[in-house]
């Protein structure tokens, strides 16, 4: 588990009219950017296999017409929020359509804490994401080392 350090020339991705946002508390990812970025450098992200069941289920805000038009084979976007945990980014409707088809597993891009990082929406953001990492690091080595 490694820790981050502020880079204090962080500039944040700007938002235009029509970005995609997924704000997590504090944390504000442009999502148009990050599959942008994923579309011409799909190799800049591991690309797995991840079990439909293991994510929580939003049916009850998603719209039933966006869900049965989402595309399965699309993967889904997983972020790294603290070390070892994921948070969904973008693919809520595709896990739910996965779910009501009887799909246990779907692909997903999973990004790095460092690989999702740049696609924070500003600078309180990105200061706030280094804080809490480095945190949840502190929490985990001292549960492990007692």
């Amino acid at each position: 588990m490694t820790r981050l350090s502020v880079d204090e020339s962080f500039v944040p991705f700007s938002v235009a009219d029509g970005d995609e946002l997924f704000p997590n508390g504090i944390f504000v990812f442009n999502v148009t950017r990050i599959l942008a970025h994923l579309t011409h450098h799909p190799n800049h992200a591991e690309l797995v296999p991840v079990a439909v069941d293991s994510f929580p289920r939003w049916s009850d805000c998603l719209d039933d017409a966006h869900v049965e038009a989402a595309d399965l084979t699309r993967p889904i976007v997983l972020a790294e929020i603290a070390p070892g945990s994921d948070n969904v980014i973008d693919g809520h409707h595709r896990l739910e359509k996965a779910r009501r088809q009887g799909v246990d597993t779907l692909p997903a891009f999973r990004l790095g804490a460092t690989q999702h990082v740049p696609f924070l929406t500003s600078v309180k953001a990105y200061r706030a994401f280094v804080a809490y990492w480095n945190g949840k690091v502190e929490e985990r080595m001292e549960a492990t080392h007692g």
